[in-house]
């Protein structure tokens, strides 16, 4: 029963995933940066980084790229999506197993918005075939400061909660 459980849960956090970057990519964000965004999917990623691990954070990730591919209709979105939950996963867990005595949820979340800016561009310099368009990365990486603070610091009241219901869930 604790395996079916588990597979609900990581259900309602690929559908929370999907639902947040639907939301988002339907909110205009008044930055300075055109098509820059809050990251609020990435949240997920890290809540479930946190309490599963790296392969089902990494599976969430996924499922939450391919899905909202499926409900906006733009392929180029997948390669957008997927590139930038990869490495943003893979960014989070290297920091979170490897440097949590040093970086808080916060400091993982600002890696994770790092790499997740950083690949989103290395994809659009290589459809676009411009590598000008890493001109643009200075400016993403400054909001990926304030957007992954935002993420990690709500990511802590979330996890710290949802621990307390683990306990009572699957233990």
């Amino acid at each position: 029963m604790k395996g079916l459980k588990k597979l609900i849960f990581l259900s309602l956090l690929v559908s929370i995933g999907l639902a947040l970057s639907i939301i988002e990519s339907m909110m205009p964000v008044p930055f300075v940066a055109p098509g820059a965004k809050l990251g609020l999917s990435n949240m997920v990623i890290l809540i479930t980084l946190v309490l599963f691990g790296f392969k089902e954070a990494l599976t969430v990730g996924i499922l939450k790229s391919i899905i909202f591919t499926l409900a906006v209709g733009s392929v180029s979105s997948l390669f957008y999506s997927l590139s930038g939950s990869l490495l943003s996963c893979l960014t989070m867990y290297v920091v979170y197993k490897n440097f949590s005595k040093v970086f808080s949820l916060i400091g993982v979340s600002i890696f994770g918005a790092i790499a997740h800016n950083f690949a989103q561009v290395s994809v659009a310099s290589i459809m676009m075939n411009n590598i000008r368009i890493f001109s643009y990365l200075p400016i993403l990486l400054l909001t990926s400061l304030f957007t992954g603070y935002f993420v990690g610091l709500t990511s802590i009241f979330i996890t710290k909660n949802l621990k307390k219901t683990f306990k009572t869930i699957f233990f």
